[in-house]
């Protein structure tokens, strides 16, 4: 079964079990994000170091961000999507350069969104 009709580019590149897959990205990172915060402000860690926030809170955004919107920001980039199974074996290419080029600033867009997630994650774990 083929789903070339799903794809919508820059706004739809992965099917269900991938958006499954991004939204359990997104769990683990807010996971790791809340507890590596508790750690850090529980043990009054110098304010240097709530910089590792940014990168659980980012990847967390980043799978949250890409299951809502049904995209993938890795695939967008590389011009491909898969609506079948999980994972980058199954993928098929994106043959118009319109596409990829749509694509390629949708994955831009979610790795803004996701960095500044990140950001304000330390932002907000620094102390006033």
């Amino acid at each position: 079964m083929t789903y070339v009709d799903d794809y919508r580019a820059g706004a739809c590149n992965i099917g269900p079990a991938e958006i499954a897959r991004r939204r359990m990205v997104g769990h683990v990172g807010a996971v790791a994000t809340l507890l590596l915060g508790a750690i850090l402000v529980w043990t009054d860690a110098p304010v240097v170091s709530r910089a590792l926030l940014f990168l659980p809170a980012a990847l967390g955004a980043s799978g949250y961000i890409q299951a809502a919107t049904r995209f993938c920001a890795d695939y967008g980039w590389r011009g491909v999507f898969n609506f079948g199974d999980a994972g980058h074996r199954r993928t098929s290419s994106v043959a118009d350069a319109a596409a990829r080029r749509a694509d390629r600033r949708k994955a831009l867009l979610i790795g803004a969104g996701s960095a500044l997630v990140g950001l304000l994650a330390v932002i907000i774990s620094l102390p006033f």
